[in-house]
């Protein structure tokens, strides 16, 4: 029996190939391979010895040959094929262990000429891989050091690899020239400046009970590559599998923490925050996000920024909660949640990144995407439009405001005051409606004055400003940029309230 092994990837192959040789299999070797496992003291064939060719054009010609391709696509059942292996002094090869050059890595690297990157676009290798997968039911491909392990204790059970387990390992090898291929056609059509042609490379993490609705099937897949504030990268450390409606909202929970530098608590309920608070620590943040909205919370998700303590946890204990969210948590928070078994808590890594984060919706036939709505603005005094100016109390609010409501379904409404919210109106077909939803709520806690709105689109109209005003909201925060913007401004001067344009829109559909 013998083995062509030529990998870039040499993490655990030495114990491999050993385990091969123990059990007689001649190891056929190139290049950089070879040096390392005759340093190793493994006898290998060099490939030269096996094609009677040198390896030339500084390597990128060595298995590119009839000796090499022969010997792994022949089939053993047809006579023919063996036949003619024996007239051309071709021997078999039955196992291929071949991992390709690190194109993705090196494209990565800052300042990568076109040139480095073409040297690490493998030949030889994808076509070894292909030729070994393709002839599944007689050559063992393996591409992946997590089987060699389990190849090499199948083999010395066995004598050899089952179908099944050969079947699988082409399916791999298959992938992993896709995964390869597409990452090289996405560099070079944008080299090339040929029209965007979208690969996307997701590993499947997880099956899902259902989807939004027990009827609708679902699965979770993640980045290949590890994401802050991801779900896909988190640590459950007890409760239950989450849902497909648990990640939703997980996730728009993530991406209010996000936002905010300082102490922050978040408590969301169907991916829109119903009670949010900044404070000096986390303990407060997490009283003033439950007073927010007491009733709304029940069976939502709440979130933090800080790790999560005892005292947090025992305020949370008895109420029904659907998820936990913190970047750590003491010993004495996880005792005290691990009495509710069907909570879920979840370690997410929190640490800032300026890289920006791109986003995909499916769409019936189609995918939109986008980069995700990471962007602060600094709220300052320059943004006010009116007469009334903003005090130091009032700028914390607006700022604050203008985080949150970035967050809300649009048409979205926060109002907020003491830098928590006390009303969210989200997603209603009239921003004017949304208003009236969040001052509600805010008059129903009994917030009559001093409030602060916040509004994600601009107000087409002057109603929402004299709404705000029965309801003694004392300055609002908007984007600006409607043809009625003198309007809501001469409104805002006659009651007497202070007005900021961002200059900045923030719609969430």
């Amino acid at each position: 029996m013998r083995a062509l092994v030529s990998v870039s990837d040499k993490t655990g192959l030495v114990p491999f190939v050993k385990g091969l040789v123990d059990l007689g299999w001649q190891i056929i070797a190139t290049g950089g391979t070879q040096k390392l496992l005759e340093s190793e003291g493994v006898k290998t064939i060099g490939i030269s010895e096996v094609t009677g060719f040198p390896e030339i054009l500084d390597g990128r010609v060595k298995t590119l040959h009839p000796k090499v391709h022969g010997g792994i696509l022949a089939r053993r059942d047809i006579p023919a094929h063996m036949h003619t292996l024996e007239q051309n002094g071709i021997e078999t090869i039955d196992l291929v262990c071949v991992n390709l050059y690190p194109f993705r890595q090196t494209i990565a690297k800052e300042g990568v000429t076109l040139e480095e990157a073409i040297e690490n676009i493998d030949i030889g290798g994808p076509s070894m891989v292909r030729s070994a997968a393709k002839n599944w039911k007689d050559v063992t491909i393996v591409c992946n050091p997590e089987d060699y392990a389990p190849v090499l204790e199948e083999l010395r059970r066995n004598g050899r690899t089952s179908d099944e387990t050969r079947l699988k390992l082409s399916a791999k090898a298959y992938t992993h020239t896709a995964q390869y291929d597409s990452c090289i056609a996405g560099y070079m059509r944008e080299k090339a400046g040929l029209p965007q042609k979208l690969f996307l490379e997701f590993d499947f993490k997880q099956a899902l009970r259902y989807g939004e609705n027990p009827h609708q099937s679902a699965a979770f897949y993640s980045a290949t590559a590890k994401e802050p504030f991801s779900l896909a990268f988190a640590s459950q450390i007890q409760g239950k599998e989450l849902s497909y409606n648990n990640i939703q909202d997980a996730n728009a929970a993530l991406n209010v923490l996000r936002d905010f530098d300082e102490p922050c608590c978040v408590a969301l309920k169907h991916m829109n925050p119903c009670g949010t608070a900044v404070a000096p620590t986390i303990e407060k943040a997490w009283q003033a996000a439950y007073e927010a909205d007491k009733v709304s919370i029940y069976g939502g998700i709440v979130g933090v920024n800080r790790e999560l303590t005892e005292e947090v946890a025992l305020g949370m204990k008895p109420i029904f909660l659907e998820i936990v969210i913190a970047p750590s948590y003491t010993p004495g928070a996880l005792e005290i949640l691990s009495s509710k078994k069907n909570l879920r808590v979840l370690q997410v890594d929190m640490t800032r990144s300026e890289a920006a984060v791109t986003q995909y919706v499916g769409v019936n036939g189609g995918l939109l995407v986008q980069q995700l709505d990471t962007q602060v603005e600094c709220i300052n005094e320059g943004m006010c439009v009116t007469k009334a100016k903003p005090t130091a109390a009032m700028m914390k609010d607006l700022d604050f405001g203008w985080k949150i409501v970035k967050h809300v379904k649009s048409n979205a409404i926060a109002v907020v005051r003491d830098e928590h919210t006390i009303g969210i109106g989200a997603g209603q077909t009239n921003r004017v409606g949304s208003a009236h939803i969040a001052l509600e709520e805010a008059k129903a806690a009994g917030y009559t004055e001093g409030l602060i709105l916040a509004s994600d689109g601009f107000l087409p109209f002057d109603d929402t400003v004299a709404l705000a005003a029965e309801y003694g909201v004392a300055a609002i925060v908007q984007p600006g940029g409607s043809i009625r913007d003198g309007e809501a401004i001469a409104k805002a001067d006659e009651l007497g309230i202070v007005m900021l344009f961002t200059g900045v829109r923030h719609f969430k559909h």
